[in-house]
């Protein structure tokens, strides 16, 4: 063998062997990840498609399957199933944890509720918050997020927390037409499906519950327990995925709305605005704000979820916060 071909022989070798590597690490690198939304229509958990679409959890090597449940309910079950890894949902699901469910919260990305409000039909005799009083509104599930608003209305405009009554019909369409056919006299949905329904001239947004609860939590992300115990390398990396998505969507507007128009089936119009409206809400690193924290641990007992305060370390761990992408 000629010393020429022998250093061609070398070179190839090497050449193969790095090219192994690299294809190894891309072969083997990417986890699978299960997470779901608590809402189909939710503008503010479009974060999980953004971060999916534009590869930004696949750089922390995570391949992300998203899904939207109905509900906060629906995600506690999910996760206590074993069926996703991570959920996103309300920060009063939190109680859920209190109350003996496998998973805790593992960070807070939403603060005021920029994002949610009663949506009437566009004919509704609802004038003021005061005609509430006594009226029947749609939820998404017991306990929800949806579900802890009109009661903490109810009980801020000085009705207690049951002087608006709630029906649990999961998903926004079951609602939605439940609301049409006069069965309910509003929707505690997102603010985008209203925008949706203005547009169409089939409702509008009545009341919004951003004036009602200031300082709070409106979204966390919850993890089960025994991922949180055994493979807190992937929680940390789906946050820093999840985080970054976050500062992606505020540096993006455009590529945020083409996502969000394609996933919720909204027009540009409806997502612009959305954007405008909520973007503020999104914490960059996941702390737990004291002062929001308070209000929900009150609220829980004041509306009877729980019966007496329950102590941080119930509702959520700081192990992993602030997230530094």
């Amino acid at each position: 063998m000629t010393k020429k071909k022998a250093q061609w022989i070398s070179s190839l070798m090497i050449a193969t062997a790095i090219g192994s590597i690299a294809f190894g690490q891309t072969a083997f690198a990417a986890d699978k990840v299960r997470v779901a939304k608590s809402a189909d229509v939710a503008w503010t958990q479009v974060l999980l498609d953004v971060g999916a679409r534009e590869g930004i959890f696949a750089k922390y090597g995570l391949d992300v399957e998203v899904s939207a449940l109905a509900g906060d309910a629906k995600v506690q079950q999910a996760l206590a199933a074993n069926s996703i890894e991570f959920g996103l949902g309300g920060g009063p699901s939190m109680a859920f944890s209190v109350k003996g469910a496998p998973v805790i919260a593992v960070a807070a990305f939403a603060a005021e509720p920029r994002n949610i409000a009663i949506v009437v039909n566009m004919d509704s005799p609802l004038k003021t918050a005061a005609d509430l009083k006594g009226k029947l509104i749609a939820v998404t599930t017991v306990g929800s997020l949806t579900d802890w608003f009109v009661h903490h209305l109810s009980a801020q405009e000085g009705w207690g927390p049951d002087g608006v009554k709630t029906i649990a019909l999961g998903s926004f369409a079951p609602a939605l037409a439940a609301m049409r056919t006069g069965q309910v006299d509003g929707v505690m949905a997102s603010v985008e499906s209203g925008y949706g329904l203005e547009e169409k001239g089939q409702g509008k947004i009545f009341v919004r519950m951003a004036k009602y609860a200031p300082h709070f939590i409106t979204h966390v992300i919850f993890a089960r327990n025994d991922l949180v115990n055994d493979n807190p390398d992937l929680v940390t990396r789906f946050l820093k995925g999840f985080f970054a998505s976050v500062a992606f969507e505020k540096a993006n507007k455009d590529k945020t709305t083409a996502i969000a128009m394609d996933v919720l089936r909204q027009s540009k119009t409806a997502m612009d605005h959305s954007y405008d409206d909520e973007i503020a809400m999104f914490e960059d690193d996941g702390h737990f704000d004291p002062a929001a924290v308070a209000v929900i641990k009150d609220s829980l007992v004041d509306m009877a979820m729980l019966p007496e305060k329950p102590k941080d370390e119930q509702l959520f761990t700081t192990r992993f916060t602030p997230v530094k992408p």
